[in-house]
């Protein structure tokens, strides 16, 4: 897979010391998802594809590999998704787009608001995780509280869900270019395949770490639906939505809940050095491993290991290590992409 996603630079914001079990809402602001495979059939040339950030940059190319459809990355790795505003250069790449993927739960609103301002006749957007996640499963927590009307948008970091995006590419990508539906098709059968032994693996890895420890603390609350879908518990994350520099009182609320909770390791991100969770792990004794991601593809674009599979094994074998576990079945998946010539995509 060829594509220019630069490193993702990371947050550090507030600090939320409440433990709280990552739960589900039923109310929620946001406006339905739009429709996908609406648009007009492309005839005579490949399709042109506009994504919004990295995993799913990853995940529609695993898709299309083969098919010839050039896919362009919007949103830089090394940009907050959150508060991104599109480039001239990513204005273009909308405009000439047949199909905008975003995540859509309110991830990248002013990329979005330029896709629908700018699409040509016969184009669309599809959000992705909006479309494939009941309300009734929104997940409010620390940085997204169900005041605020949206809820965690994060979805694609649960592998079941990253599985349930790919089909609505496949599906999206079939009715926009029924020529190769065969080969969309068939890539999402190798490509879901692999899913299904990532989640196989991560589940028996679970099994392997003691149930009081399966504690997630992290920099970015961006592992909501994981810990939901894997029986994790989420007790803390830097960066509610207010983006602030963390208080004093928070920091030390922060510190009483790793006390009390026992969590053995706090997570940073690779790419962003905290010192506020540097002081945490200094002040009570919990491990800070800075290695997890939320949006930035391990390696290099070209690298075996630039992929959403590589990220989520990544991710895995890091949570799992760091908090007492068993990885080897992670760490021994093959998370290559499905299609060797996959469409290439470029910021």
């Amino acid at each position: 897979m060829a594509g220019v996603f630069p490193r993702r630079l990371g947050h550090v914001c507030a600090v939320v010391a409440v433990v709280v079990p990552a739960a589900c809402a039923t109310v929620s602001s946001t406006e339905p998802a739009l429709d996908c495979g609406v648009g007009d059939v492309v005839d005579g040339r490949p399709l042109r594809i506009a994504v919004t950030i990295a995993p799913i940059a990853s995940i529609v190319a695993n898709i299309a590999g083969g098919s010839g459809a050039a896919i362009s990355g919007i949103v830089p790795e090394g940009s907050d998704s959150h508060t991104f505003e599109p480039t001239p250069s990513a204005a273009a790449a909308i405009e000439d787009a047949d199909v905008v993927f975003v995540n859509g739960l309110q991830l990248e609103e002013p990329t979005k608001n330029l896709a629908l301002a700018n699409l040509r006749d016969g184009a669309e957007v599809c959000e992705l995780g909006t479309s494939v996640l009941a309300e009734k499963d929104y997940i409010y927590d620390f940085a997204y509280p169900e005041s605020a009307g949206r809820p965690n948008p994060h979805l694609w970091t649960s592998p079941p869900m990253g599985k349930q995006y790919a089909a609505l590419v496949r599906d999206t990508l079939i009715a926009r270019d029924p020529q190769n539906a065969d080969l969309y098709g068939v890539n999402y059968v190798n490509f879901a395949a692999k899913i299904d032994l990532l989640d196989a693996a991560l589940r028996m890895a679970t099994e392997t770490v003691p149930s009081e420890q399966r504690q997630l603390l992290t920099y970015h609350d961006a592992y909501a639906y994981f810990a939901v879908e894997y029986g994790w518990t989420v007790v803390g994350a830097i960066q509610p939505s207010s983006f602030d520099e963390p208080t004093p009182r928070e920091v030390a609320d922060l510190i009483d809940t790793v006390n009390e909770t026992g969590v053995p390791a706090i997570f940073g991100s690779e790419v962003f050095p905290s010192t506020v969770l540097q002081r945490i792990s200094d002040e009570t004794g919990a491990a800070y491993v800075d290695d997890l991601r939320d949006d930035d593809l391990p390696g290099v674009p070209g690298d075996h290991d630039h992929s959403w599979l590589a990220l989520m094994q990544h991710n895995a074998t890091t949570i799992v290590a760091a908090l007492g576990g068993d990885a080897s079945e992670i760490e021994a998946l093959d998370v290559a992409d499905v299609a060797a010539d996959t469409a290439t995509y470029a910021q």
